[in-house]
């Protein structure tokens, strides 16, 4: 008979209940993110997304969500942003990611889609250091977490490649 072993995974998240009392730099990643979502082409879901990051030279990128008729070649904030800043600054990491949408209905923190956390992860892993994801809400309520590992667990890793 075949030996098992039990693995787990534990996901953490730090939760604050209103903006204000994160760190400064948090909330200032937070407000440019909700100041972009207002750019969002947004015309078949009507669910305005912005995201902002900020790169180890202190340089703050946004983007926001842009849809298409042809579903799926829209693409999200986090994805916008991310690859504007690989774009544009490619040997520069991103230290930290914040994602918000601008639907006063939307009361819990919004978070990256699947694809999104892919595409972040690739950045994690290029660079070899964590990205911190910043989450918000209408409400106030942000979740923090500490890397998109935290996101997305047993993601595509291209270790072979090295």
């Amino acid at each position: 008979m075949a030996k098992t072993e039990t693995k787990n995974i534990n996901i953490s998240f730090e939760v604050y209940k209103a903006e204000s009392d994160m760190d400064a730099n948090d909330q200032l990643l937070l407000s440019k993110a909700k100041e972009i979502a207002k750019n969002a082409y947004a015309p078949y879901s009507n669910f305005k997304v912005g995201a902002a990051l900020i790169l180890d030279n202190g340089t703050i990128v946004t983007g926001s969500n842009q849809e298409n008729a042809a579903y799926p070649s829209g693409t999200c904030a986090e994805r916008t942003a991310v690859f504007y800043a690989s774009a544009q600054h490619p040997h520069n990491k991103i230290k930290a990611i914040a994602v918000i949408t601008d639907n006063t209905k939307q009361l819990n923190p919004v978070t990256p889609c699947g694809s999104c956390r892919q595409a972040l992860a690739e950045y994690e892993i290029k660079f070899r250091e964590p990205i911190r994801v910043i989450m918000g809400s209408a409400s106030g309520k942000v979740f923090v977490a500490k890397n998109i590992e935290s996101l997305l667990p047993l993601m595509f890793n291209h270790d072979h490649l090295e």
